[in-house]
């Protein structure tokens, strides 16, 4: 069986409920694969509007990147805007604005309704280590303006230095509706809300297969789930279950760091705000304090998601590039987690057939994406697929030398760009 990581978040997880394994044949209006983010939220969306759900985990709710990542409420995609009105038609590059934006007012009204417990805070800061990057942010402020999201704050050298005790940036820009939670006990408090709807969860239950007709059956181990409908929502766990799915992405492995308790007065001279950080290099470092006043950083990508043998030696020299002042400070916590990119570092959002719906491939910027996927496939299942059509119009493409040299050929890109942000250029 398997048990969330040996992470921060699973050692100060909230109480919770244990779902029970799928050992019969259950019927259900729409089956969901995988009681992630997406999964959950498209349960929940699907519930409020009347329809059963039945989801199956393959190990634990928030096994997953939805309870191993860095907690961090950024609103948009990994590729923003700008970059999708060059490639879709105007109608659905203003949806796709409209849209980026929604995610983060999810996950509050959810928190709010449900009362869920997972250390919401207000603020996340984007940090510029050059004129650039700077450069990027004074040009992202007006493009989000232009979508009605006015919440933006540019900080100059002055203004970073008071948000972060680090004379390693030169600016930065606030974004308070941004902010940061305790991803594991979102995930938990969102899975007891479908329950609490009468949507039915079954852990430690992986989908073997799946027979496609008019009336699709989800198999496990133990039982079968026959439905209307089926949302696929696996992203980097997903295995080989539906091959199309994986021909377009490849699951890539993040590493994160939790010190020990730094108290008061350390943790608040490090980030004053209690704000979370991320800065705008390619392959970022991103940053937050905990309720209990530790410091959770993590950075780096493994592509095809290997497991590093030694987590702390690949972070900690980064933790101390942005806080030398933290040298002595013991780590408590390491692990990894994998994210789903896509080529393009857009979602890819679709239908196979008439009723197996996906959505995959964050590309490192889940958090609220995820939340707002959900809805857009509860809408496409109601019959209101204009959003859904927006994504599901995305261009996507297969990786450079197909799924046998994909990852050689992504980190050779990804070598490119850290050069250039080691350069500024």
């Amino acid at each position: 069986m398997q048990q969330h990581v040996q992470s921060y978040y699973a050692a100060s997880r909230n109480r919770h409920d244990e779902y029970p394994v799928l050992s019969d044949a259950v019927e259900t209006d729409v089956c969901i694969i995988g009681a992630g983010y997406t999964g959950l939220s498209t349960a929940l969306f699907l519930l409020e509007h009347g329809f059963s759900v039945t989801v199956l985990e393959a190990a634990k709710v928030g096994f997953g990147a939805s309870g191993r990542n860095g907690g961090q409420i950024v609103n948009s995609y990994s590729r923003d805007i700008d970059v999708i009105e060059k490639t879709v038609d105007p109608h659905n590059a203003r949806l796709m604005g409209e849209m980026a934006f929604e995610g983060g007012r999810i996950i509050r009204e959810r928190v709010a309704k449900y009362g869920i417990q997972c250390d919401l805070k207000d603020g996340g800061v984007f940090a510029a280590l050059n004129a650039k990057q700077m450069g990027h942010l004074e040009a992202q402020q007006k493009l989000w303006q232009r979508f009605g999201h006015d919440q933006l704050q540019l900080l100059d050298e002055q203004g970073i230095r008071e948000v972060v005790d680090s004379d390693r940036y030169i600016g930065g820009m606030l974004d308070m509706s941004g902010g940061h939670i305790h991803p594991l006990n979102l995930a938990l408090g969102e899975a007891a809300a479908v329950a609490s709807l009468g949507g039915r969860i079954h852990e430690q239950s992986p989908a073997t297969r799946i027979d496609r007709g008019p009336n699709p059956v989800v198999h496990t181990p133990l039982g079968q789930v026959r439905a209307k409908f089926v949302v696929v929502a696996g992203n980097a766990y997903l295995g080989n279950l539906v091959p199309e799915l994986a021909a377009k992405s490849m699951p890539c492995g993040t590493q994160v760091i939790t010190t020990e308790p730094l108290g008061d007065e350390l943790a608040r001279s490090l980030l004053p705000q209690d704000y979370c950080v991320e800065d705008c290099n390619y392959l970022l470092d991103y940053y937050r304090l905990t309720a209990d006043k530790r410091l959770i950083f993590g950075g780096g990508v493994v592509y095809g998601a290997r497991d590093p043998a030694d987590i702390e030696a690949i972070i900690r020299p980064k933790l101390l590039k942005v806080f030398p002042q933290l040298q002595n400070v013991k780590i408590d916590y390491t692990w990894t987690g994998n994210f789903l990119l896509t080529l393009s570092r857009l979602p890819q959002v679709g239908r196979l057939g008439d009723n197996i719906y996906y959505s995959q491939g964050c590309s490192g910027h889940g958090v609220t994406y995820t939340h707002l996927a959900g809805k857009v496939l509860a809408e496409a299942l109601r019959g209101q697929a204009e959003r859904f059509d927006a994504f599901a119009g995305l261009p996507h493409y297969p990786f450079p030398g197909g799924r046998l040299f994909r990852v050689p050929f992504t980190a050779l890109g990804a070598s490119y760009y850290q050069l250039r942000d080691r350069l500024g250029v």
